[in-house]
């Protein structure tokens, strides 16, 4: 009888135990639309890799400093043939968020991070209030199947002191329509 007790005593305390941190919440997001598309980045659906150029420590001197822009496009294609003008935005979730509201590197050059540019090419996309950034909305013309976006990409000197080496960013996306 003792045995049982204990068996069932260690049983409710690692049960408790498991359910007792409510900090890993898992969110799902999806959307049900009238439209469905297709997305890519510069022509590749899998994996796309937005490759910047390399720019010097000493562009990136002082804290807040971007250099070497780059463009790039959110292509959306293969859509049911819009009967109205149709908004569609672009959603990136963010890896590693930094304080300013950046991609975080994973790299090994220190203090620079990656920011994304609005398709206006001066309004950063911020992470600041969260994971997720969204872009100003690109339109379905009335009667087309696709439209395209393009956004800009650049390092961002986090603090002062960057260094050399390399420097690597990652986000999900999808897009959503209005």
């Amino acid at each position: 009888m003792l045995k049982k007790l204990l068996v069932l005593s260690l049983a409710s305390v690692s049960a408790s135990s498991v359910y007792a941190d409510s900090t890993n919440t898992v969110q799902f997001k999806g959307e049900v639309s009238t439209q469905t598309c297709s997305v890519n980045i510069n022509g590749n659906e899998a994996n796309p890799v937005v490759l910047l150029p390399t720019v010097s420590t000493s562009s990136l001197a002082t804290a807040g400093a971007t250099a070497g822009e780059t463009t790039f496009t959110v292509n959306v294609t293969g859509c049911d043939v819009a009967t109205a003008d149709t908004a569609i935005k672009t959603e990136f979730a963010g890896n590693n968020i930094t304080t300013n509201g950046n991609l975080g590197n994973t790299g090994d050059a220190a203090n620079v991070s990656i920011q994304l540019v609005d398709s206006d090419a001066t309004t950063p996309l911020s992470f600041a209030s969260g994971s997720v950034a969204t872009t100003s909305a690109m339109t379905l013309a009335t009667g087309a199947d696709s439209t395209s976006q393009d956004l800009i990409v650049r390092y961002y000197a986090e603090d002062t002191g960057v260094t050399a080496g390399t420097v690597i960013a990652s986000a999900q996306y999808a897009i959503t329509y209005e």
